[in-house]
């Protein structure tokens, strides 16, 4: 059986009870009882020595009667709740606020010991024989011309002490108990802060690990569990998400291979069986070997960017111009641009514009931009290149006047295989890689890349380099 959190808390908080009884009943009943004892004997000592230097002083000295002695001792004794004797030396009673002496009658307390109390002035015992039960003892010498005449001798019973005792520890137990009740606050607040939300997040984590990534967490609190809580929910909306990702994925990956696998298959067929005759086979097998070189980029574009997102990025970082690349890649487009009559317009800072980056990476983000306008261009339009200089970057511009991109596919332009519906009738061979990888590419120079777009209106691709003097002095 699995202990919960709240059973364990349960227990720490019985054992915790448990324990405070038992160390009232044991050591703080000893301190207290101690504590009793002293104060009774120190309060009854000066009662006997305050008697042992009047009263009985004024007896030895020929002052008073020995009648008047105890009767004042007989007064004085049920305040004390104790038995007062004056005693000899020797052990004989000289008086004794229990009972009136007979001058013809001697009562000797044969085991009379005053130094049984090593040096103190209380002893707890029988009171020498004298008392069936259990007393406290405490006396006072009674000293004449510098000579010890007697002792004033007070006893009283050990009950009265432990009937204290136990007042005070009935106080102790109150306390406790007191305590107790006041600790099941933190037990309110430990389960309706603590234990109910973690339930809930314990309860969210099993249905997320069985798969139902949509299952609502909410716990309205603003400490750490709230944050848990908000926290486990983000996470299983990004698993979503990413779920959801991946089927994009693999039905995107396997549309794009099912298409030219199709067109493939179907004209090869139709030239075994003879649809096709045979002095058409040249212009079938082009089609046939476009299809394939389709397959193929598509395959090394998933090489590609498997290798950037899982192993990283190994750059070969070097100065170069990369107004000189701009020049270079832009050249390549030249046939492709004369098909549609589009210009292409270089606006470049400087003569040369030196930057520390991989020229080769950075070769396939200008083509893959410049390959995208030309795609979404319309005819008889132009393309615009510009490098700017700001601060310690270059920024680079690859703009097209074509059909723009609609705002709310703007934010995922660069996610992997994702097409708008706009540019799909346009992007026929588009793998919807490209933007993917010069995404990562510029992440990997730990730079950034925006577009801006208005459909109708054309797109704007604007991504930033490090310029080469300022690496140097880094």
């Amino acid at each position: 059986m699995r202990r919960t959190l709240y059973f364990k808390f349960l227990l720490a908080y019985l054992l915790f009870a448990v324990f405070g009884f038992l160390i009232v009943a044991s050591f703080v009943y000893s301190m207290t009882r101690d504590y009793c004892e002293r104060e009774k004997a120190k309060n009854l000592y000066a009662e006997a020595t305050q008697i042992a230097n009047t009263y009985a002083a004024d007896l030895y000295n020929s002052e008073t009667s020995l009648e008047t002695v105890w009767r004042q001792l007989t007064v004085i004794a049920p305040y004390l709740d104790a038995t007062i004797w004056i005693i000899n030396p020797s052990g004989r009673l000289v008086v004794d606020s229990s009972q009136e002496l007979k001058p013809d009658s001697e009562i000797v307390i044969e085991k009379f010991a005053p130094e049984a109390t090593d040096g103190g002035y209380c002893i707890i015992g029988d009171g020498w024989g004298a008392f069936p039960e259990e007393m406290l003892t405490v006396f006072s010498p009674i000293t004449a011309d510098y000579q010890v005449r007697a002792y004033v001798v007070i006893h009283t019973p050990m009950t009265g002490i432990e009937q204290m005792t136990q007042q005070y520890l009935n106080i102790s137990y109150l306390l406790l108990v007191v305590l107790l009740l006041l600790s099941l606050i933190i037990l309110f607040f430990f389960t309706s802060l603590v234990y109910i939300p973690l339930r809930r997040i314990t309860t969210a984590t099993e249905q997320y690990a069985t798969g139902h990534m949509d299952y609502k967490l909410q716990i309205d609190s603003d400490d750490e569990m709230g944050y848990l809580a908000a926290t486990l929910s983000y996470m299983a909306g990004e698993i979503d998400r990413s779920e959801e990702d991946q089927k994009k994925f693999i039905a995107n990956v396997s549309h794009d291979f099912r298409s030219p696998l199709t067109s493939i298959r179907g004209y090869l067929i139709a030239m075994l069986d003879g649809t096709i005759p045979s002095e058409l086979y040249e212009k079938y097998l082009r089609i046939v070997l476009n299809e394939t070189e389709r397959l193929t980029k598509l395959t090394n574009d998933l090489l590609s960017l498997n290798n950037l997102s899982s192993h990283g990025m190994i750059l070969d970082r070097s100065d170069f111009d990369i107004n000189r690349t701009i020049r270079a890649t832009a050249a390549t487009f030249e046939g492709v641009c004369r098909e549609k009559n589009l210009s292409v317009d270089l606006v470049l800072t400087d003569e040369e514009m030196i930057v520390n980056a991989d020229e080769t990476r950075v070769q396939q983000v200008l083509y893959n931009l410049i390959d995208n306008a030309v795609k979404f261009s319309n005819r008889d339009s132009s393309i615009m290149i510009e490098t700017t200089e700001k601060r310690s970057k270059v920024f680079v511009s690859v703009k097209d006047f074509g059909i723009g991109i609609p705002k709310e596919d703007q934010k995922l332009i660069f996610d992997r295989f994702y097409k708008s519906d706009a540019s799909r009738g346009k992007d026929k061979k588009g793998t919807g890689l490209g933007l993917s990888i010069v995404r990562e590419i510029i992440r990997a120079h730990e730079e950034n890349i925006n577009v801006v777009s208005t459909p109708g209106v054309g797109t704007e691709f604007i991504f930033s380099l490090p310029k080469a003097d300022v690496m140097e002095e880094m």
